[in-house]
């Protein structure tokens, strides 16, 4: 179809032109069913109903599991480009709500592309674990790992830059969040995790891989080098959970198991979600309203609620120094390592820096005018600096 006829044509129109494309092999469906609703700002809405392995149109009607927004232009250059939805999606010429996981998968399972490391949605099983992830790209793989409260979906943009450089890009739901699975007594501490993530590794064939990751994921990235270099090429930490150096007046009361209190905490959507969004500079727009979005799709779940709890019970206990403690180990660390810093984080003061240096001198940094999530908030610069790192 022609551009010319996909902009005289309707909305509609080109949203068949996409599914016409769907393929079931590159979304995760465990289910088998979902309803994706494809809003059309200046026009009709139309819902895609997938119930695997088909797709079809139908018109907009009941709840859906996920939200795709456009405008009219914007579902026309879709249907008449196999790469435009992910093209426009990264331009934010065109939003993913409620389920990144479902929407973006749509977006995949629709593109018609049939380069090779074309982005694939699926999950494997490792352990007792079943775990979901993205993929894209050919080359060394690059395992990436989100930070707590996160998902898979806060390295999209990362995929967006680096499969097309040579790299096989992977990016994880880590046990507890996301769309992998939430066990009830799992430790949620960085060794466990480290442990999970190399099981995922085997579960994809991967000996060695190199493993970037946000906050609590790079607490895990820096587990893995230290626990198993031999597995690791290269470790890029984006705003390192680090352990603190300040004393912890509250680490008596986290002694006791308290994030089981997750189960009970009543937790009604209509109060937690504005609470969240005005927290959150920018809640309600772009890419950091899609992180809240799958934020609260864990969070409001008691299982979810009980593995963020646990995360961040972990990491303030941490010791920082003695045989076991973190600085103390860190100096052992083997794999060529680039710290991210951004000046404007308050989750990870840059101040944290010069404590590196001093334990790892042979470390690569990079400073920017960012909080603590660079690879959202300065992906140009981040993105060429992993690439030049990398190699």
């Amino acid at each position: 179809m022609s551009s010319a006829t996909a902009e005289r044509g309707s909305p509609a129109v080109a949203i068949e032109s996409m599914v016409a494309r769907f393929d079931p092999e590159y979304i995760d469906l465990p289910e088998g069913s979902a309803r994706i609703r494809m809003e059309v700002v200046d026009g009709e809405d139309v819902d895609v109903v997938i119930d695997l392995p088909e797709a079809r149109i139908e018109p907009a009607a009941g709840d859906a599991d996920a939200r795709i927004v456009a405008d009219r232009r914007t579902w026309a250059a879709i249907a008449d480009d196999v790469a435009g939805g992910m093209d426009a999606f990264r331009r934010g010429r065109l939003r993913v709500r409620d389920d990144l996981h479902l929407g973006v998968g749509l977006l995949a399972a629709t593109s018609g592309s049939d380069e090779p490391g074309r982005l694939r949605f699926g999950r494997v099983r490792t352990g007792d674990h079943e775990i979901a992830f993205c993929e894209a790209g050919e080359g060394p793989p690059l395992i990436c790992i989100h930070g707590l409260g996160g998902t898979k979906a806060s390295f999209l943009p990362t995929l967006a830059a680096l499969a097309p450089a040579g790299h096989r890009v992977i990016a994880l739901d880590l046990p507890g969040f996301g769309d992998s699975d939430k066990p009830h007594a799992a430790p949620y501490d960085a060794p466990w995790y480290s442990e999970v993530v190399r099981g995922f590794a085997d579960a994809l064939g991967y000996d060695t891989a190199s493993f970037a990751g946000n906050s609590m994921g790079g607490r895990i990235a820096l587990e893995i080098g230290l626990r198993d270099s031999g597995r690791v090429e290269n470790l890029v930490l984006l705003a390192p959970s680090l352990a603190w150096l300040k004393e912890r007046r509250w680490k008596w009361a986290l002694q006791v198991p308290l994030p089981r209190l997750g189960y009970l905490q009543p937790t009604p959507r209509m109060l937690v979600e504005p609470v969240v969004r005005r927290l959150v500079p920018g809640g309600d727009r772009g890419w950091t309203a899609a992180g809240i979005d799958e934020f609260l799709r864990s969070y409001l779940t008691p299982a979810g609620r009980y593995a963020f709890y646990e995360c961040a019970r972990n990491i303030y206990r941490e010791e920082p120094y003695g045989e076991a403690g973190f600085w103390t180990r860190l100096k052992k660390l083997e794999p060529d390592s680039m710290f991210v810093w951004g000046r404007e984080d308050i989750l990870v003061p840059i101040t944290f820096m010069r404590h590196v240096e001093r334990a790892l001198p042979g470390a690569v940094h990079l400073e920017l005018d960012c909080g603590h999530v660079p690879q959202l908030e300065r992906p140009e610069t981040t993105h060429e600096a992993m690439a030049g790192f990398l190699g």
